[in-house]
């Protein structure tokens, strides 16, 4: 049991598990007894986290899945029910931004189009995509997918992982930010949709946490803060980055049907009070 969240005999899929926070997650559901279906189009790296998990006496198999294809997410589920169970619990992890869908600049300036710069302008629609799918279509997909187990058993739970950027959008990332936006609308409407079927949907939206994806982003090649580093600082009211750990309260506050029953349609931020700051 970890804080006092339960999930012996449930089983979870996450998403996205290869990568630092959301196989934490397969780590923290495993703890709390669950069986985990580690998804990831790394399987490699999914295999690894699903390896230690086994090593710690849990009950975990590693999937290559891509969440933007359909008929790949039916071929995996059929082998996770066949191998692990009907899913009880769906985290949707997979996501992230890419420079494809950035701007280089905060602020448009005139003489920008004619510059060396990436501007709005320049956004390629096969990038702006990618981001999207990613980012909503592919928790859709999988939504639509392994929900089909959860409708009409009690206690069955969706959660999504947001972003803090889906309610301020940050600057230079307009794709992502709008993506992980309709992501946590998407959230509230499912939660009334299953509302009467036995499910609860609920989100999470972290803040900033240095994770692969993100450590340029922050950090120079000598391990110095990069600029962006110290905006998001300023603008974090705790000033620093939050710990992935921090997030499995959360995790498991969200999934514990007892503690969180009749919550559902819920974004909760984990953000140092990022969302709370008018930075004045």
């Amino acid at each position: 049991m970890v804080f006092g969240t339960d999930l012996t005999g449930k089983m979870a899929v996450v998403t996205g598990a290869g990568g630092i926070l959301c196989g934490m997650f397969a780590r923290t559901l495993a703890g709390a007894g669950a069986s985990v279906a580690l998804l990831d189009i790394n399987l490699e790296a999914a295999e690894k986290i699903a390896g230690e998990i086994r090593d710690m006496g849990g009950t975990a198999s590693a999937y290559e899945v891509d969440v933007m294809d359909k008929d790949m997410l039916e071929s995996v589920h059929a082998r996770v029910l066949a191998e692990l169970g009907p899913c009880d619990i769906l985290v949707n992890g997979a996501g992230g931004n890419q420079a494809c869908a950035n701007t280089s600049k905060e602020y448009f300036e005139m003489g920008d189009i004619e510059g060396d710069v990436v501007t709005f302008f320049d956004l390629e629609y096969g990038g702006i995509q990618k981001v999207l799918d990613l980012n909503f279509l592919g928790a859709f997909l999988t939504c639509q997918v392994f929900a089909k187990d959860m409708v009409g058993r009690d206690g069955c739970n969706i959660l999504n992982i947001s972003s803090a950027s889906a309610k301020r959008p940050l600057t230079r990332i307009p794709v992502f930010s709008g993506a992980v936006a309709a992501l946590s609308n998407f959230t509230q409407w499912l939660a009334v949709h299953f509302a009467r079927a036995g499910i609860r949907v609920n989100a999470i939206a972290p803040g900033f946490f240095v994770t692969r994806q993100n450590e340029r982003l922050l950090y120079e090649e000598d391990g110095a803060p990069a600029a962006r580093a110290a905006k998001v600082l300023a603008a974090t009211p705790m000033g620093r980055f939050g710990k992935p750990e921090e997030l499995n309260g959360a995790l498991l506050f969200l999934l514990n049907n007892e503690a969180a029953g009749f919550i559902t349609g819920v974004v909760l931020p984990v953000d140092g009070g990022f969302g709370a700051n008018a930075g004045v």
